[in-house]
Order: C-alpha cells, then sequence, then structure tokens
C-alpha cells in the first residue's frame, strides 16, 4: 500500500499497518483521549532551532509544526476505526508567539470538538489566566519552565527552577478557584525525584486542592531508576493524575501501575514528536533513541535490516503499556480507565466552579 504522510518527515507504511493489526487492534478501546498532544501552525514560530540547540537535546530536530488539520488526518490514521479526542496544547517556549498561538488552539479545538491547555508565562497577572479559563473549550493551562526566558542555544537554561518560578502563586490562585487542568513538565535534571519537586508537588495538592493535577511523562520517568525515585513516594498522594506520554520502557509503565493504579493514569501521546520512527534502548538512567532517519542525534545506526522493522514510537509506547498491564494483571476495564474514562470523566468537571 502506499505511504501516507503524518507530521514533518515521518510516513504510516506497511510495516505500521501490520504492527496495528498483530499488536494493538484487539487491545485498544473503541474511544480514546489524547490528553497530552501538541499542535500549532508555523506562523506562530517567532525563532527557527538554532544549530546548537539541535545538537543539545534531540527532541529539538522533532518539533515540526502540526496543524490542527494534519493532527486530525494522523488520528484517523494511526487509530484506525477509533473515536478520539484530545486535550490539545501549543508548543511551550518563548520560540513561539504565546498568545497567537493560544488563540489558535482555542479557535481550532473549538472547531474539531477538542479541549485546550493554554501555554502561560509566569509573568503573566491573575486576570490574564481567568481571562483565557473564560475562553470557550479552555480546560486549564500548560506551563513551562522554558518561559522563564529564551536562549537561543538552550531550552534548559532555566532547567533547576522551581515550580513556583514558572507556576506562580497567583495564578495557582486562580487555577484552583476555576477547578482547571493543570499539565506539568516537572523541572531538575533529577526529574521528579528531585527532593524539591516532591516537596512542592505536595505544596500545590495542599494549598490548591480543586487543581486537576496532571504530572506530564510520568514525571519524565523514562527509566526505571527515575521512576522508582519519583513515583514510589507520589504514591499515595490521592487526586494526584499522571499522564504517561513519551513513555516507552514497559519497567516504568508495570511500576506506575503497581504505585498508582489505572486510575490515576491517562493516556498521551506527545505528539507531533512520537511519530519518529524506531525504538528506545535503556542503559541505567539513561536512554538511546534508535531512528531509520538521519537526525544529527542518530549517530549510532542499527543495521538496514533491523531498521526496516521500526515503527512509530507512540505504537512502541502503546504496546509497552499493553505489556506492562498483562504483567500486572490489568484488565480490559483498567486500560480502558487509562486510554479513554479516566480523562473523559476529568474533562466533565474541570475548570468550573462547582
Amino acid at each position: 500500500m502506499t505511504d501516507i504522510p503524518l507530521s514533518h518527515v515521518f510516513t504510516y507504511t506497511d510495516v505500521d499497518r501490520a504492527y496495528w493489526a498483530e499488536h494493538l487492534e484487539d487491545w485498544m478501546p473503541a474511544r480514546l483521549v489524547d490528553a497530552h498532544v501538541h499542535f500549532m501552525d508555523d506562523r506562530y514560530r517567532i525563532e527557527t532551532i538554532t544549530e546548537a540547540m539541535r545538537r543539545q537535546y534531540w527532541v529539538n530536530e522533532l518539533v515540526a509544526a502540526q496543524p490542527a488539520e494534519t493532527l486530525a488526518h494522523c488520528y484517523r490514521t494511526v487509530y484506525p476505526g477509533r473515536a478520539v479526542t484530545c486535550v490539545g496544547m501549543g508548543f511551550a517556549g518563548l520560540g513561539w508567539e504565546t498568545e497567537g498561538g493560544n488563540a489558535y488552539v482555542i479557535e481550532q479545538a473549538r472547531r474539531y470538538g477538542w479541549r485546550a491547555l493554554a501555554v502561560v508565562r509566569p509573568t503573566w497577572v491573575a486576570e490574564q489566566v481567568a481571562w483565557l479559563l473564560d475562553q470557550p473549550g479552555v480546560i486549564g493551562v500548560k506551563p513551562y519552565y522554558s518561559l522563564i526566558g529564551w536562549d537561543r542555544d538552550t531550552r534548559d537554561r532555566y532547567l533547576e527552577a522551581s515550580i513556583f518560578d514558572f507556576l506562580p502563586h497567583h495564578q495557582l490562585e486562580v487555577l484552583n478557584d476555576r477547578r482547571a487542568w493543570v499539565t506539568l513538565h516537572v523541572p531538575k535534571a533529577d526529574r521528579l525525584g528531585h527532593p524539591d519537586n516532591l516537596r512542592e508537588i505536595r505544596e500545590i495538592r495542599r494549598r490548591y486542592p480543586r487543581i486537576i493535577l496532571v504530572i506530564a511523562h510520568l514525571g519524565r520517568s523514562y527509566t526505571l531508576p527515575h521512576a522508582e525515585e519519583g513515583l514510589l513516594p507520589l504514591a499515595d498522594e490521592e487526586g494526584l493524575y499522571f499522564d504517561n506520554s513519551a513513555v516507552l520502557n514497559p519497567a516504568v509503565h508495570a511500576l506506575a501501575l503497581r504505585a498508582l493504579g489505572p486510575s490515576r493514569i491517562l493516556y498521551g501521546t506527545d505528539n507531533p514528536v512520537f511519530y519518529l520512527r524506531g525504538r528506545r534502548q535503556w542503559h541505567g538512567r539513561t536512554y538511546v533513541n534508535r531512528t531509520s532517519y538521519p537526525f544529527y542525534f542518530n549517530r549510532e545506526r542499527e543495521a538496514p535490516e533491523i531498521e526496516a522493522t521500526y515503527t512509530l514510537y507512540m505504537y512502541e509506547a502503546l504496546k509497552a503499556l499493553k505489556d506492562a498491564c498483562a504483567a500486572v494483571g490489568v484488565g480490559r476495564a483498567g486500560v480502558e480507565a487509562m486510554l479513554h474514562d479516566n480523562a473523559a470523566r476529568l474533562l466533565r468537571t474541570a475548570n468550573t466552579q462547582e
């Protein structure tokens, strides 16, 4: 069959069709909520990625604008026969026009029946956040540490910031009043398990209990040691949710299922990044991304016959979750909870003053 373009340089091929049919068709629910996805029009780009940034972090090579029309097309392609909705957001960085990008996401989410998270800059006053929450379809916000300030060479200038440096208390007060959804990408090189992150997340839960707080990427727990350090201390923090976007490690998914249970996990893709074709390998606290495209970061290529078997990273992530569910004993109800029901339930109450 003909390859179907997805986003950026990626396509949907017979390898992907076969992988879906073998591993995912009978396992995936009829309805899905992608609780973590990015879409944006390239006209809102302010700065292009520099060569230094390309070399500094592999994701920088993959952050190509994915317009809403492309996302809708990709959903139809990669989830055949499924009804899909999403919690969508723009790109949280000062290389993109924040206000215009938010307006685009809000407009397109309304057009497609999706829900939107507004990117918020830490310098904004409470009234600006409240105004965004008044917009149709906006359920909450997406803060990010790189919104503290711009650096042409690295997105990690403020990596070691406090959560409250980019999600200040005056904004949290508004978000709490509105029972808003917050998708939080934790800072720190040590990820979720850093003592400051654990302490500040507990503080948010204590001081702002009405916020629907969703920790992105299982707290950036892409390796098992990071998952053990971050997820286990928060296992008893009821009412705290986690999306599993960008996590490909079956051992991490299994630990999350044991520690949190399927009722606190939301499915997410983090696309357009995870249309990437390839596989990930883990070495202690680090990982290596394998792919068949000649990106700068892809310096250690595998044999052509191995690369020919690569499927989409988002499919690898779903297969890892499937394998973890089987290992832990999570049945159909738990799978449907993570891939649809949990997010659907939270969406019914997000950004309300009930």
